[in-house]
């Protein structure tokens, strides 16, 4: 095999990337001074930086719906890198984005304890409040699984076919690979969009060498917390390479013709916008577009 070949190779396909319990709560109205739903926002890589107010971004199209004195949206700051040059690895600003949301949930909760919550994230964004979702929902996170109510995930670079998509089908799951146990007691109030061509959250299963990068990109984080999560993730996609026909299908893949293919398929990808356009994306038969129908979700979750 050619190491050089598999190296550089990958380095460009990841260049596309850019509560502590599960039990009920009594049902109450939110007391005074307190919001009814309380949602967390989670910008997309490049929309922060630590210690920033989010840059217009996204996720204003959902929040600017939203406003009203039952609803209240803080922004979550975060590094929003996606390169070692930046200052800091994808992995490990992921993390940072979702240690951030959970302790302004975590707050609002210890001082409100009728409000529910929401959490919402596109891109980058979307693997942080997917992750952060996931906690709770699986009885490792910061408030009980009861008091989520929405969840709102745009462009999953984690997306699992079996999550549920608003919109049109798309192939495969995110280039970062489904989360591993999934949503657990949150994953009915779990809403996913996917564009049809956004390779973010929908590459197919069968590219190993763009899920082997997608990989190698969410699991860069080097806090040793995150280790035992990496090895699960690893062993889903080394098992599924193993079935498809191990080494020669990756060594297949990573062919000059296989390469030329996908750097046509990638600028082709970034030359679309589709990434950035899900304010106009329809996702059902009425023309709603992906970040009014999350607007919508969310003020009727109250």
């Amino acid at each position: 095999m050619r190491v050089k070949q598999i190296v550089a190779t990958i380095g460009s396909v990841a260049a596309v990337l850019a509560g502590t319990s599960v039990l009920s709560a009594p049902a109450a109205s939110a007391e005074p001074g307190c919001p009814d739903l309380y949602v967390v926002a989670i910008p997309g890589t490049w929309e922060t930086s630590s210690g920033a107010a989010p840059k217009p971004g996204m996720l204003t199209a959902v929040t600017d719906r939203i406003s009203s004195s039952a609803i209240r949206t803080d922004y979550v700051s975060y590094p929003a890198t996606a390169f070692p040059w930046e200052g800091g690895v994808y992995g490990e600003s992921r993390a940072v984005a979702t240690a951030n949301a959970g302790g302004m949930l975590s707050a609002m909760a210890a001082q409100c304890g009728a409000t529910k919550f929401g959490i919402i994230g596109y891109s980058q964004g979307a693997d942080a409040a997917g992750d952060l979702a996931a906690s709770i929902g699986t009885g490792l996170g910061v408030v009980p699984a009861d008091r989520v109510v929405a969840v709102g995930l745009i462009s999953d670079p984690k997306r699992s076919d079996t999550d549920a998509l608003v919109g049109p089908e798309v192939v495969g799951t995110g280039v970062g690979g489904p989360r591993v146990g999934g949503f657990g007691y949150v994953s009915p109030v779990v809403k996913t969009f996917c564009a049809v061509g956004d390779l973010y959250c929908s590459t197919p299963k069968d590219d190993y060498v763009a899920r082997l990068a997608g990989f190698l990109a969410v699991s860069s984080d080097p806090t040793p917390d995150v280790v035992a999560q990496a090895q699960r993730d690893a062993q889903v996609l080394l098992g599924d390479i193993a079935s498809a026909g191990g080494l020669p299908v990756l060594q297949g893949q990573l062919s000059d013709q296989a390469n030329e293919q996908r750097r046509r398929e990638i600028e082709a990808f970034y030359r679309s916008g589709i990434h950035q356009e899900y304010g106009s994306y329809a996702v059902d038969s009425g023309g709603t577009s992906a970040t009014t129908w999350l607007a919508n979700y969310l003020r009727e979750s109250i």
